[in-house]
This record gives C-alpha cells, sequence and structure tokens, in this order.
C-alpha cells in the first residue's frame, strides 16, 4: 500500500494580527471579492479533527497542518506524525500574504516531503468512524463519484469560478473521447442516482459540468504538477489573488482534472460521508449523525442563517462525546 498523506488548512480568524493584515489588504473594491465572515470563521473544534484522525485513520503516513504561521496553543508541534507548513514555506513570497483557500490549495505540490497521494480536508470536514486507506485511494488511483452536471447559477462566485474551471478543462480535453476510453468508470454502478444526468448530458459536445461532493478528495500531486506545467499562467493568476476573486480558478480543476484524465477508480464517496448545512431545523439531526456515529465522515456547511453560537456548543459537545481522549497532536 501506498503512503498517504493528509493535508488540512486551518486560520484562526480571532488573531488580532491576522485581522490587522486582512483589514490592511481588503480592496476598495469588493465586488469581485468574497470576504464574507463565513469564510473564516473559526470553530473552536480543531483538536477533534486530529483526535479523530489519530483513533479513525491510525494508518496516515503524515499530517501536513498548513497556517500563515498560526500555532493553535495546545498544537503538540512535536508529534511524529504532524508536520506544520507556513504558507511562507511553499508559496512564493511575492504572492502573501493570502486570505484565500485557492492559491493555499492550488500550490500544495510544493510542500517539502508532500507523498505523491495525499487527501485534503477542509477544516469543517471530520472523521467520526473508522475508514481504511481504500477509501481514499484503490490501484493508486484517488476514489471519485464520476458524474456530469450542469451549471446552476446560484452565485455570483460560486458560479464564474466553475466556468474558469471547466474552460481550462474544456482547451485541454475532448469530452467524448475521456469518457469512451474511461466508460466503465463513468457509467459505474458507484454513481447511482447521477448515471441518468451523465447519459441525458452525454450528447453535448463539451463537459458542461461536474457532479461536485464536498467531502475530503483523494489527489495525486503528480496531477498538481501537470496542470501547472501546461496551464502556469492561470494558476499564477489564481496565486496572486490575495482574496477569492471571480476571475479565479478553484482547487476543483485539479479534482475535474483527474475525472477528465481518468485517473481515478469510482466510489459512491457520500455513502459513508454527508455534508448537511448547519441551521436551526438541522442542528439535532447533525448532533444525532456525530454521537451516533451514523456516518464516517462528516463536512459541516454553515451559510449566514446558521445559528453559530448555539451550533458551536452543541456540535462540539457530540465531538467530545465520542473523542473525549487527548491526541498525540496536543500537548
Amino acid at each position: 500500500m501506498e503512503k498517504i498523506d493528509f493535508v488540512i488548512t486551518w486560520v484562526d480568524c480571532n488573531d488580532p494580527i491576522w485581522q490587522s493584515a486582512f483589514h490592511s489588504y481588503l480592496p476598495e473594491n469588493r465586488c469581485t471579492n468574497d470576504v464574507r465572515t463565513i469564510r473564516y470563521r473559526n470553530w473552536e473544534n480543531l483538536r477533534y479533527w486530529f483526535r479523530g484522525v489519530e483513533k479513525f485513520a491510525p494508518w496516515v503516513n503524515k499530517v501536513h497542518f498548513i497556517s500563515c504561521g498560526q500555532i493553535p496553543e495546545w498544537l503538540n508541534l512535536k508529534a511524529p506524525k504532524l508536520h506544520f507548513v507556513k504558507h511562507s514555506d511553499y508559496i512564493p513570497a511575492e504572492y502573501l500574504p493570502t486570505f484565500s483557500s485557492r492559491p493555499i490549495i492550488l500550490n500544495l505540490h510544493r510542500i517539502e516531503g508532500l507523498s505523491e497521494h495525499f487527501v485534503c480536508f477542509d477544516d469543517d470536514c471530520f472523521l467520526i468512524d473508522k475508514v481504511e486507506p481504500e477509501r481514499f485511494f484503490r490501484k493508486g488511483l484517488p476514489c471519485d463519484k464520476a458524474a456530469l452536471n450542469t451549471i446552476s447559477p446560484y452565485g455570483l462566485f460560486e458560479t464564474n469560478i466553475i466556468v474558469n474551471n471547466l474552460c481550462i478543462i474544456n482547451a485541454s480535453f475532448k469530452k467524448h473521447e475521456t469518457i469512451r476510453t474511461n466508460f466503465w468508470k463513468w457509467f459505474s454502478p458507484q454513481a447511482e442516482n447521477k448515471l441518468l444526468r451523465t447519459l441525458l448530458l452525454l450528447p453535448w459536445p463539451k463537459f458542461t459540468g461536474f457532479y461536485n461532493h464536498h467531502l475530503p478528495q483523494g489527489y495525486l500531486k503528480s496531477t498538481f504538477e501537470e496542470v501547472w506545467e501546461k496551464h502556469e499562467d492561470i494558476l499564477l493568476h489564481t496565486t496572486a489573488s490575495r482574496f477569492r476573486d471571480i476571475s479565479d480558478v478553484s482547487p476543483w480543476l485539479l479534482r475535474y482534472w483527474q475525472l477528465a484524465k481518468g485517473s481515478f477508480v469510482p466510489l459512491n464517496v457520500e455513502r459513508d460521508g454527508i455534508n448537511p448545512f448547519i441551521t436551526d431545523d438541522s442542528l439535532d439531526k447533525i448532533v444525532k449523525i456525530i454521537e451516533n456515529q451514523k456516518k464516517k465522515i462528516i463536512c459541516l456547511n454553515e451559510d449566514e442563517k446558521t445559528p453559530y453560537e448555539a451550533a458551536k456548543e452543541r456540535i462540539n459537545a457530540a465531538f467530545h462525546k465520542i473523542l473525549p481522549e487527548k491526541s498525540s497532536f496536543e500537548k
């Protein structure tokens, strides 16, 4: 079995030094930038991410913990599997500081010692039950759910970014050729209820979109290197954006590339994972999912209507119920 690393990015928005830098670089014209509070909010449950990794994925090779230099006061930097990475360790200095996750993730391949096979986590994605390496990689390839989709204009920033990603994919791959070459990957039973959508969208000559899940995703470092080699100018443009901008591409470009190239093994990644939005109506259900470990992976999504304070208290209490013991990543 190949070595598999985990990568997680994190920011402490309560840090006054970070806040000062954030506001000093904030552009006056914000119509093209996404600077909503929910992009940076700290739920104070990072320690449960580390506890979940140690308890439910003890096979992980290394955890690359990425921040702008911020270190949680409880984090044990001497933990055997921890690699603490500052943005300045791998992102060129002229693009720092950055307040967008896109440059931080698009440049991951530059991290010293990162394995060829790695899983990228947002800090709102948690392991809440045992997972095996085969959940993320099989036969040396990332596991993913391949399905065609259409673009839904549900938000200025989200829609523009998807279009930008698709422009690169369609310039780099011939849709019908790649699907024909990897037919049984695209029409695998693992796609389940997404199969019909893929079939109906097949006649269109170009990729009109990909089905997106919101769970930890496995990547090949060589995929990052290949996309950078072929589209360096575009990726440098996004790397230069200190805040999320509608002209960016997003890290989903790397996932789309793996799908279009056929560098994946079909798997219904949502069979053991769930990504609910935190609302007044869903909070009880989310707490029960965590406490009863009804899934193995949970990604907690929020928006402007999320009851932050009440939800943080109850969700963190649920995490503590299943993960009460300190991990080796804690002092």
